[in-house]
């Protein structure tokens, strides 16, 4: 039609056949004549593709997926909006290539333990002073060496993400807590050496994150250490984000999951040690998704599964449990090492004689380490507000309660 047209031969009944033989209107074909003329473009003009924000994604989520609701939030927030139509057409898309909507209940509950979360961390930092605890007295500790006792810092032993009392240091000497971390340092080592899999587990409060910490406070050079936070009621989707952004990749998440594991793939081709705490709570597909980034031929990832009950769930998928190299489980701190371990742990307890500590942990503590950390915490706050207070059985009778549940 174009030759046509130029030798000036081109009528409307060659229009009308060039539009019955392509299915479109005629003024469409004129348009396009018009378009080759002027413009010298024989292909249709690009569009710009709509894309939406992951916070838009995130309005969607706690919408429950409805896009109405999502329009309604983009025209109150102000500036060019889509149409209604247009949203559809989008999320329809995105879903179809792979983009997960999170659970609308899943979300909201994420959001509340947030909140929680950040209440908890707020109420920390304004401390009893603002709290008023602080404002009613400030007698001196009946103690010697109140420098260690109120200090701010946590002592030279002290390892990030690792919550202590004020003036505690983690043992690392002669104690059943040195046997528990040159253990489980002993398996991480040996699985790091062969980029392996280790399970860490144990009762609730015996240690074995602090343990792990402490294993790879020190790990040899080209090494990496990722802790991977596992998500609340976790789906495989929440794990794949979680990974992402543990390894703080750049960019935004990617919209598919074939584009997210390409990158997650690519961050863990150099030598890494990718730790799961609580992976008690991981079902099935999520262990099965962390298998195949450690059978992945382009990664080099030693896993590091930890958790109470963390074995009882790797029992649920063999393929996994047949991997793992070590199984190293943390035991309760031994009543013959207590008093070692508390008089390293905090320099209240050095005061107290070795009987009463023994005392201590057969009627409350029960040899769990996070008792200990508790208990260290209430008493420290009892010598710090009560003026001339002892450590004697009735105080610490009264501060057993505040650690232990009600029967």
């Amino acid at each position: 039609m174009l030759e046509l047209d130029a030798a000036g031969a081109l009528t409307t009944a060659h229009v009308r056949a060039g539009a019955r033989v392509g299915g479109v209107n005629v003024r469409t074909v004129w348009r396009w004549l018009e378009a080759a003329r002027t413009e010298g473009r024989m292909e249709r003009r690009s569009r710009a593709r709509l894309e939406l924000s992951d916070q838009a994604w995130e309005v969607l989520a706690q919408a429950g997926g409805n896009v109405a609701a999502l329009h309604r939030h983009l025209k109150e927030a102000g500036g060019e909006v889509p149409s209604l139509a247009s949203l559809h057409r989008v999320v329809r898309r995105d879903l179809q290539a792979g983009r997960v909507l999170p659970d609308r209940v899943v979300v909201r509950r994420e959001e509340e333990e947030q909140q929680t979360r950040q209440a908890l961390a707020d109420l920390a930092l304004a401390g009893p002073r603002e709290g008023g605890a602080a404002k009613t007295s400030a007698p001196r500790p009946p103690h010697p060496a109140p420098e260690a006792v109120v200090a701010a810092s946590v002592g030279e032993g002290a390892l990030a993400g690792v919550a202590l009392p004020a003036g505690a240091q983690l043992v690392r000497t002669s104690s059943v807590r040195t046997s528990s971390v040159r253990a489980v340092a002993e398996a991480v080592g040996q699985a790091m050496a062969v980029q392996g899999a280790v399970c860490v587990f144990g009762n609730p409060g015996r240690g074995k994150t602090a343990a792990v910490r402490m294993a790879l406070s020190e790990v040899p050079p080209g090494w990496k250490v990722t802790w991977v936070p596992v998500p609340v009621c976790p789906s495989v989707a929440g794990m794949r984000r979680a990974v992402f952004d543990a390894l703080a990749l750049a960019g935004r998440f990617p919209h598919t999951s074939a584009l997210a594991d390409a990158a997650v793939a690519g961050a863990l081709g150099e030598a890494r040690v990718l730790v799961v705490d609580e992976a008690q709570r991981l079902p099935v597909p999520c262990l099965e998704y962390l298998q195949s980034l450690w059978d992945h031929p382009g990664t080099r990832i030693t896993l590091v599964l930890c958790g109470a009950g963390s074995a009882r769930a790797l029992a649920r998928l063999p393929q996994l449990a047949s991997r793992i190299g070590a199984w190293q489980e943390v035991p309760r701190l031994d009543a013959a090492e207590v008093a070692a371990a508390m008089t390293g742990f905090h320099p209240l307890w050095r005061t107290v004689p070795a009987s009463e500590l023994t005392w201590i942990d057969q009627s409350c503590a029960h040899g769990t380490f996070r008792t200990w950390a508790a208990l260290t915490a209430h008493l420290q706050n009892a010598l710090l507000t009560t003026a001339d207070a002892d450590v004697d059985r009735a105080l610490l009778g009264q501060l057993f309660k505040r650690v232990a549940p009600p029967l």
